[in-house]
């Protein structure tokens, strides 16, 4: 997939695009859970899983204050492409599972990148922003690792 999160020049919306792309991510880490028989591998898609809770909370919380009225799903188009990946991945087996997870991962990462340079950034995003990438750093370096 390829994301476009971060090229709009409106940063409250560019939030709200952030925050789909996080509840796509959710979505996809539920079919992965529900279809991997590795239980290692399970247990770190929940923890990542809860990354991309928390940030749809933070980034909610974010837009309540500046008075922006948040998502509360997932994208409609990009829903079945991140989730669509993974569920045909596990027909395959956890390892191709774990390889539809990493790009949509790399989606997120350069997402976040883009956000946290994002010339109309708000002072107040800064901090969940970076925080938000170096999760998302995690999430990807690790899927990278065991694909390997």
């Amino acid at each position: 997939m390829f994301t476009l999160v971060g090229i709009q020049e409106d940063f409250g919306n560019a939030i709200k695009n952030l925050i789909e792309l996080d509840y796509d991510a959710v979505e996809a880490y539920e079919v992965a859970y529900m279809n991997l028989a590795n239980s290692d591998f399970k247990q770190k898609i929940d923890e990542f899983k809860q990354d991309h809770t928390r940030h749809i909370k933070e980034f909610t919380n974010l837009l309540t204050k500046h008075n922006i009225k948040a998502p509360t799903g997932p994208s409609i188009g990009n829903q079945w492409l991140t989730k669509g990946k993974v569920i045909v991945g596990s027909l395959i087996g956890d390892m191709t599972v774990l390889r539809a997870l990493l790009n949509n991962e790399i989606d997120t990462n350069t997402a976040y990148e883009r956000m946290c340079f994002h010339e109309n950034k708000w002072a107040d995003a800064d901090d969940l922003l970076n925080n938000g990438l170096a999760d998302e750093k995690i999430h990807k370096a690790w899927l990278k690792d065991i694909i390997k």
